[in-house]
């Protein structure tokens, strides 16, 4: 049975991004259902509750107060029930350093956020119509950085 929906959660403790980021779905007319959290406690409060419905994709804001997007990654990637969630790094850095960082630590795919709305709807659709199972089978470095 196919599922009704993609689940897809964002962590960003920017208020105008998550806002944004939910009008570009509602605007993609892709069935999902999307939340959103203001940091990384908030976040990893709600994977870790016994009745979390896990998401598809899991977009994280490296910069977040109380809990960065780095600490959850490393959080995620050493539990073994979240092994299945796909992350795709959402952030304003372009720092080799930073995109370095998340390949090593295991996060699938690493994007900096577009400035401009219409082509935030063109990565949010690339992203979610990616074949994660083949995209997450191996690390390939050459596919981990989505340009635009």
């Amino acid at each position: 049975m196919a599922k009704e929906y993609m689940n897809i959660i964002l962590a960003d403790d920017d208020e105008d991004d998550r806002l944004f980021f939910t009008d570009a779905f509602d605007e993609l007319k892709i069935n999902t259902k999307v939340s959103t959290y203001n940091d990384g406690v908030e976040l990893m409060d709600y994977l870790n509750a016994e009745d979390a419905i896990l998401p598809d994709i899991l977009f994280l804001d490296l910069n977040m107060p109380r809990k960065s997007g780095k600490e959850c990654l490393i959080e995620i990637r050493d539990n073994e029930k979240f092994q299945n969630i796909a992350i795709a790094i959402y952030s304003t850095s372009s720092s080799e350093e930073d995109i370095e960082e998340t390949f090593v630590q295991g996060a699938n795919i690493y994007i900096k956020k577009p400035s401009d709305f219409t082509l935030l709807k063109k990565v949010l659709s690339d992203v979610i119509t990616i074949n994660w199972q083949y995209h997450t089978s191996g690390l390939n470095k050459d596919n981990f950085l989505l340009r635009m």
